[in-house]
């Protein structure tokens, strides 16, 4: 009952947002992506993907072949001038569950109020982090089982939030910020402020500047203090970026360590080529604790990822897209050395967007 009640709520926004739009007021928007794939672990696959066994992930009865749904979505977003000056924004996205007979068909996404003025936009509700954010296009590979979060911490959309994003200073420089009300520190449970805080230089979509530089700082957010630098840089038809983060569990700060990527791709005639390294000593991202799920967290954790793959759009509305991603790594547990599975992934898919 409560998921029809939910289904059909979504369904009337999205008829009414539809009508909206013909009468130029909220735009009604979504995408499709599906990707068959191909895995020695599943470690890396997207939640919820069918028949994955998650208590044991490096189990060699979870490698073989699966339909993963990389965040397929309904949205409806808009805005609409108060006063002078004075410009209120919304919101309202939702994940649409479309290959697994398990969980809810419909997940929140961003979803938020805002207010638009000369001083900068204030935004209240679900949204991914400021810290999050400040990756900008640096994630070449990002939504796929490739995405920077197998190895790195701190990619959250929190609910329960407010966030600033300043007016562009000098036509290059916005500063930012996320603030988490109190009742979100559960895991924690420390008397400290869960707040984020960023700033950017240049264009993240390459329009007004040729590069993009971010740094960024996480107070407790999903249990870690962190550092973020990002830079990308557009070269004629290639793209170089990178990001370093330093991260530190807020409970027992022994438990810490440095996550890095470095990549480049190339539009040969319309085909996207990329390539990405990654490298971590941390242990907080999935790859990591979903391979070592049910054993006991190493010391000396050092975890590898190599991806290659590459994308072409047919129209401006669908994409398709293959690519491999390779991870590897070794802790050490009771003073012993011991190595992590490796998990080779291969996939192909499509992207339609509306």
């Amino acid at each position: 009952m409560k998921k029809t009640f939910i289904s059909a709520s979504v369904a009337s926004v999205l008829a009414l947002a539809s009508f909206g739009a013909l009468a130029e007021g909220p735009s009604f928007y979504g995408r499709l992506e599906l990707a068959l794939t191909h895995t020695d672990t599943a470690a890396t696959l997207q939640g919820g993907t069918n028949g994955i066994d998650t208590a044991n992930y490096a189990d060699e009865n979870n490698a073989g072949t699966y339909l993963e749904n990389n965040f397929s979505l309904l949205g409806v977003k808009g805005s609409e001038k108060i006063a002078d000056g004075f410009e209120a924004i919304y919101q309202m996205e939702f994940q649409v569950e479309n290959t697994s007979t398990t969980g809810d068909v419909f997940k929140a996404r961003n979803t938020y109020l805002g207010l638009k003025t000369n001083a900068g936009t204030v935004l209240v509700g679900r949204n991914d982090t400021v810290f999050k954010q400040a990756e900008g296009g640096v994630d070449i590979f990002g939504n796929t089982n490739a995405d920077i979060d197998r190895l790195i911490s701190g990619q959250t959309r929190s609910a329960d939030g407010m966030w600033y994003y300043s007016p562009k200073i000098a036509g290059l420089v916005t500063l930012n910020a996320t603030y988490l009300f109190d009742d979100n520190d559960t895991t924690a449970k420390t008397s400290e402020s869960l707040y984020a805080l960023s700033a950017t230089l240049g264009d993240k979509a390459f329009k007004d500047q040729n590069y993009y530089v971010a740094v960024a700082y996480n107070k407790g957010i999903s249990g870690i203090d962190a550092y973020r630098g990002v830079a990308q840089v557009k070269l004629g038809q290639f793209k170089v970026g990178g990001l370093f983060q330093q991260s530190e569990n807020v409970v027992n700060s022994d438990i810490d360590g440095n996550t890095y990527f470095v990549n480049v791709s190339y539009d040969l005639n319309g085909v996207n080529l990329k390539a990405e390294y990654g490298a971590d000593d941390a242990g907080f991202g999935n790859f990591y604790k979903n391979v070592n799920k049910g054993g006991a967290t190493g010391t000396d954790i050092n975890v590898q990822n190599f991806n290659v793959g590459a994308d072409y759009r047919l129209a401006k509305s669908t994409m398709v897209y293959g690519q491999y991603a390779m991870y590897r790594g070794d802790h050490v547990v009771a003073g012993n050395k011991v190595d992590l599975q490796d998990d080779n992934v291969f996939s192909v898919g499509v992207r339609y967007d509306f």
